[in-house]
């Protein structure tokens, strides 16, 4: 199976080797007001995020009324709600009449607009707006629906939320099987904001989809407090990173208290950037801010005595101390220096030079 391993998202560059891509998810945010949908886009760039989602979808094309209420009760984070569950998704449609003005404000504020869409007409209608696609984990066996939105030939996110790998390599596959560009993104779906939900955020599953999927663009859509998880998944190779966003955790709505808020946002891209730049790329060598620090903290080998030209160096002569000039003989390479004549005299406390050394045969 083929897949790409870079490809742009808007202006931004995804792979292994470019910094995160941040998704500020407003989900249902905007609280049914467009003012405050637009206040949420300006916050967001604000706050570091390269892109912000809405979800667009209609109450009576995304639930049934009929089926949440026969369940018998509302359970999960839904449990909290004091309307039903098709109320409270009727409240928070992200009206389609706003779309052109929020794709204006986005484009003012240079942060990329993007949606997860829930039904067949949203995907149509946004796609001439958006530079790539959100598919929600409670969409992941929708196959039918996941190809198409595979067939508008722009990157695909895939979130992977309450599902197994054969729910995942079913819909990678219907996927990589039309569109190449795609972000495989670890996710655990308690919308609850509990510390409890930690223990089942099992980050090292990117490591099992880098297994499966080797090189592929991973991601985490996440929805836990803080930004602890967020920094393991980049540590991890994760690349594109999802969390909900609120101007206040303290309104009245379904996902304001779990999300992120502008400080905390900000905290999260502050402390990954530097993660970023303390990754390195694997390679272990003297790096260029220990320059000098290789010659303060390191041994050489230094006279304990003045010694005259000519004079055979032997193990009684020296003792390894700091610091350690370039080209001073190193405490390993002793066994190779003992018995070499010296040049020049030396005095006490000074390095043991390799210039210095008349080596006759020998080699070091």
């Amino acid at each position: 199976m083929k897949y790409n391993t870079e490809f742009a998202i808007g202006s931004k560059v995804v792979s292994i080797n470019d910094p995160v891509y941040f998704i500020a998810d407003i989900a249902s945010n905007h609280d049914g007001d467009l003012n405050q949908a637009k206040e949420l886009i300006w916050q967001a760039k604000e706050a570091g995020a390269d892109a912000v989602k809405f979800q667009h979808f209609l109450a009576n094309k995304i639930v049934s009324d009929y089926g949440f209420k026969h369940l018998g009760k509302q359970a999960g984070h839904q449990a909290a709600w004091k309307k039903s569950v098709f109320d409270v998704y009727r409240e928070c449609e992200c009206k389609r009449s706003w779309s052109q003005e929020l794709v204006d404000t986005a484009h003012r504020a240079q942060i990329d607009f993007m949606t997860t869409p829930y039904d067949v007409e949203a995907v149509n209608e946004l796609d001439k707006y958006i530079p790539a696609y959100k598919i929600g984990s409670g969409d992941i066996t929708w196959i039918d629906f996941i190809q198409m939105i595979a067939e508008k030939n722009k990157p695909v996110l895939l979130a992977t939320g309450a599902s197994d790998m054969c729910d995942v390599t079913r819909a990678v596959e219907a996927i990589i099987n039309i569109n190449k560009n795609i972000v495989l993104m670890q996710c655990n779906t308690n919308y609850t904001g509990s510390l409890e939900n930690f223990k089942y955020i099992n980050l090292n599953v990117l490591k099992t989809f880098s297994t499966y999927y080797p090189n592929m663009i991973l991601g985490l859509s996440d929805h836990t407090p803080g930004h602890a998880t967020v920094l393991g998944a980049i540590a991890l190779g994760a690349r594109v990173i999802e969390k909900h966003f609120t101007i206040d955790n303290n309104l009245v709505g379904p996902d304001h208290a779990f999300s992120m808020n502008p400080h905390t946002w900000r905290e999260m891209v502050d402390r990954s950037r530097e993660l970023e730049l303390a990754m390195g790329n694997g390679q272990k060598i003297i790096e260029g801010n220990e320059s000098e620090t290789v010659i303060l903290q390191r041994r050489c080998m230094r006279f304990k005595h003045d010694m005259t030209k000519g004079q055979i160096v032997s193990m009684d002569d020296v003792e390894a101390l700091r610091p350690a000039p370039e080209g001073a003989v190193l405490p390993y390479m002793m066994s190779d220096v003992v018995g070499a004549k010296l040049k020049e005299s030396a005095k006490s406390g000074a390095a043991l030079m390799l210039a210095n050394l008349d080596m006759g045969d020998k080699q070091c």
